[in-house]
C-alpha cells in the first residue's frame, strides 16, 4: 500500500501531482476494496444478482440528497447521455434548446440529433446564457463547465425559469462531489458517478422532475418521455412475474423506466456517494477550492471559487507532465481539478512546474 490520506473520515490514496479528478476521480480505500470484494465473490460463483439491489438505492439516494432532489424522481443509468437521450427524443417538435458554447457533447448531441425534427441548438457565451434564454424553450447546460470549471449562474437561470416558463435541464457531471447543489427547481438533473463522486465508471443518475412534462410557471406541457431502454430492473416486480411479461406494471416515477444497472460500478459508489452526501458540502468546497484559487493566485490568475484550473500557455501540459503531475488538455488549455486526496504540496507542484 502507497501513502494514502485521511479527509472528513475516509481514507484515500495519497499520490502527489494526481490532479485529473475531472477526467477521473480517486476512490476511497473503502470503495476500491468494496469492488474488488465484488469481483472476488463473482470469480468464485458467491455473488447473485439480488445482492446488488442495497447498493443501486443507496447510490440514488445519495445523488438525490447531494443534488437536493426527492430521491423518488431519480433513475440510474449508466452515462449521462443516455439518460439525456429520451429527455431529447421527447420534446416536441421545434423545440428551441440554448446551450453554453463550449458546452461538453454528451449535454448538446442529443438535442442536436433531433435537427430532423426541427429541434434547433443555439450556442451562446457561458455568462449570456440567463440573457438570451427568453424566446427559447430550454436552457441545458453544466453547472461546472468540464473544459475551463466556469460556473453557472444557476439564480439568473432560475429566475429565467419562473419568469418565462424556460425549463432547466443541469448537468452536475463536474459539480456534484464538491460544490453545494441545492437543485429542486430545475427540470431534470443529470450527473455521472465517475468523477467527483468518485465512483467506478457506470453508475449516472437522472432526476426529472414533474416540471419536465407539465412544465413550469407559464411552460407549456410536454409529451410524456418514453424510455426506449427500459427493461426489467424497472419493474415492480423484478424478481417475479416482471421478468416475463411484455408491459409488467412499473415503478413509480422515473425509475419505472430504468435499465438494468451495472452492478460492481454500483458497488463502488454504493461507497462514495452516500460519504459525500453525508459531509457538509460547504467544507468540501473549501478544501477543493480553495487549494484550485491558491493555485491561481501563485499564478498571478484570478480566483473564481471553482476547483478547475484553466491554464492556457504555452507548454503547459509539457511541463506538468515533466513534473510528474498528471492532468489534461481541454480546448488546448491544461485543466487542473483539485478534490479531497490533494493537499498544498499539489498546489507547490502545480506552481513550480507552471512558473519555471
Amino acid at each position: 500500500m502507497g501513502e494514502t490520506i485521511t479527509v472528513f473520515g475516509r481514507e484515500l490514496p495519497r499520490r502527489p501531482g494526481y490532479l485529473n479528478t475531472a477526467s477521473i476521480g480517486v476512490p476511497t480505500l473503502e470503495a476500491s476494496a468494496a469492488v474488488a470484494e465484488t469481483v472476488r465473490r463473482w470469480a468464485v460463483a458467491e455473488a447473485s444478482p439480488k445482492d446488488f439491489d442495497d447498493d443501486v438505492e443507496a447510490a440514488r439516494a445519495g445523488f438525490a440528497t447531494i443534488t437536493g432532489v426527492p430521491v423518488a424522481d431519480v433513475a440510474q443509468g449508466a452515462t449521462t447521455s443516455g439518460l439525456i437521450g429520451p429527455l431529447a427524443a421527447a420534446v416536441p417538435d421545434g423545440t428551441r434548446v440554448l446551450v453554453a458554447a463550449g458546452e461538453f457533447s454528451s449535454v448538446t448531441r442529443p438535442f442536436a440529433l433531433q435537427a430532423h425534427r426541427g429541434v434547433r441548438v443555439t450556442e451562446v457565451p457561458l455568462a449570456e446564457l440567463a440573457g438570451n434564454a427568453p424566446g427559447h424553450d430550454l436552457v441545458a447546460v453544466s453547472v461546472v463547465q468540464s473544459a475551463d470549471g466556469r460556473i453557472a449562474d444557476l439564480d439568473a437561470l432560475g429566475a429565467v425559469r419562473e419568469r418565462h416558463g424556460v425549463r432547466l435541464l443541469l448537468d452536475v457531471t463536474q459539480a456534484a462531489g464538491w460544490l453545494p447543489l441545492r437543485l429542486a427547481g430545475a427540470d431534470a438533473v443529470v450527473g455521472a458517478g465517475y468523477k467527483w463522486l468518485l465512483g467506478p465508471r457506470g453508475t449516472a443518475w437522472l432526476a426529472q422532475r414533474p416540471s419536465w412534462v407539465a412544465g413550469p410557471p407559464g411552460g407549456e406541457r410536454w409529451p410524456e418521455v418514453v424510455r426506449h431502454s427500459a427493461g426489467w430492473y424497472g419493474t415492480r416486480d423484478r424478481w417475479g412475474g416482471g421478468l416475463y411479461t411484455p408491459d409488467p406494471p412499473a415503478r413509480p416515477g422515473p425509475a419505472g423506466g430504468e435499465e438494468s444497472p451495472v452492478w460492481f460500478a454500483h458497488a463502488g459508489s454504493a461507497v462514495t456517494v452516500p460519504w459525500l452526501a453525508s459531509v457538509d458540502p460547504e467544507a468540501l468546497r473549501a478544501h477543493c477550492a480553495g487549494l484550485a484559487d491558491a493555485l491561481r493566485e501563485r499564478l498571478g490568475l484570478e480566483p473564481t471559487g471553482s476547483a478547475i484550473v484553466s491554464v492556457r500557455a504555452d507548454g503547459a501540459a509539457d511541463r506538468l507532465a515533466a513534473a510528474g503531475i498528471t492532468a489534461a488538455v481541454r480546448d488546448g488549455a491544461a485543466r487542473l481539478a483539485f478534490h479531497l486526496a490533494n493537499t498544498p504540496e499539489d498546489v507547490d507542484l502545480a506552481a513550480a512546474a507552471l512558473r519555471d
